[in-house]
């Protein structure tokens, strides 16, 4: 189970990042060359959706739940926004989630 979360939050931040350089380029006039290492960001996010050995959409519902967190520790973190008591019990709901989609693998 640790090594699931830990995989889904490493894809998380491979998916934001390949979607916050376009942004940086696009709102806040950023380089184009941005655009590179987003496409390499976004090709290791796929990747990394596949090292799991559920079906795809298992993969993707679990995956969700990883990604709600892990959005909001990017608001907070490199948006300097403070997160809410109800970001953080949205973000255990998405979780729990995640936890209960991949309890179920094995059966």
């Amino acid at each position: 189970m640790l090594k699931t979360s830990l995989l889904f939050f490493i894809t998380a931040i491979a998916e934001i990042v390949g979607c916050f350089l376009p942004w940086l380029w696009l709102k806040k006039g950023g380089s184009v060359l941005l655009l590179i290492p987003a496409a390499c960001s976004l090709a290791l996010f796929v990747w990394l959706l596949t090292l799991h050995p559920a079906a795809s959409g298992r993969v993707y519902a679990a995956y969700g739940g990883v990604y709600v967190m892990t959005a909001l520790l990017w608001l907070r973190w490199i948006d300097g926004v403070r997160l809410t008591s109800y970001d953080w019990l949205g973000a255990a709901v998405a979780c729990s989630g995640m936890l209960i989609i991949v309890a179920g693998w094995s059966k």
